[in-house]
């Protein structure tokens, strides 16, 4: 049935989502709350509620309590927006990550260092969001609720959604922590995002070469007979001279694409020839694991 859960592939993806947990928990715990760096989501906001706590109340907020129960409203609206198959995967993530923050031993990996901080939490912070958001799960918090909204904002990339709500916890610990804090914070909420989408699109970018020649069909030939690569010809028209024109258009790695190059030149070296990057491609030849 179309609702029920994959336990096949819930049990495939399981190193996935214990490896993003883990990583999550370890720049969350041992880098970002003993710098004090706030970069947002669930985690950014139990480390500004632990220090307030301990500041103004003597009382300790732990990151494992503030993670349970902030995540909750987040689950609420992760649940309308993608369903109750993708909550059971990140409820499990969630449980973990708690676990994990509640049992790890405090420690600190990087002291007194705010640029280093900065860096490496948003390394690992990136990489563990990126392998969760791969299984088809989350850690809770802004990634989730970036990945919700992403559902109506299809033009928005889910790293970019969730550099936005990261942003916005980051400023609301500008009061905390101060200045010099957010501002680092700020760059590693950067980082982190492209981290993420690197993860996301690992494997599935590629180049588009554009070919404009009198020498078409040989060159279309050799591409197809020595790289094994597709290629696709479209019809348009020279403005200036009128005159019909055969477009060829192959999407190729950047291995192929130096050969491309020298396929072109042999044939025709006043070609007209165009390359372009291409964030996914999916499909016979590339990527085919459709996520």
């Amino acid at each position: 049935m179309k609702n029920r859960f994959d336990t096949k592939r819930f049990l495939k993806e399981l190193p996935l989502l214990i490896a993003g947990a883990t990583l999550t928990a370890v720049a969350t715990k041992y880098i970002y709350d003993p710098a004090g760096l706030v970069t947002g989501g669930v985690s950014g906001l139990s480390i500004i509620t632990r220090s307030v706590s301990m500041r103004f109340f003597g009382h300790d907020f732990p990151l494992w309590l503030g993670n349970l129960v902030f995540n909750i409203p987040v689950f609420v609206y992760g649940m309308k927006q993608l369903g109750i198959k993708q909550i059971l995967r990140t409820g499990f993530v969630w449980l973990l990550l708690t676990a994990e923050l509640y049992f790890l031993p405090e420690r600190t990996l990087i002291a007194d260092d705010l640029l280093l901080v900065s860096i490496y939490g948003s390394i690992l912070m990136g990489i563990g969001s990126g392998l969760l958001l791969t299984a088809h799960a989350t850690s809770g918090g802004s990634d989730l609720l970036g990945e919700s909204l992403h559902h109506q904002i299809r033009s928005v990339s889910v790293g970019r959604l969730i550099q936005i709500i990261d942003g916005i916890i980051v400023f609301a610990g500008l009061l905390t922590f101060g200045v010099e804090h957010t501002l680092y914070a700020m760059i590693s909420v950067f980082i982190m995002g492209k981290i993420i989408d690197l993860v996301l699109n690992k494997g599935k970018r590629a180049k588009m070469a554009t070919i404009i020649s009198d020498a078409n069909d040989q060159i279309a030939e050799e591409i197809m007979s020595s790289l094994n690569r597709g290629v696709t010809g479209l019809y348009g028209r020279g403005m200036y001279t009128g005159d019909d024109k055969r477009i060829l258009l192959c999407i190729c790695s950047n291995k192929d694409l130096v050969y491309i190059k020298d396929i072109v030149k042999k044939h025709d070296p006043h070609a007209f020839f165009v390359v372009g990057d291409v964030d996914e491609a999916m499909g016979e030849g590339f990527f085919e694991d459709w996520r």
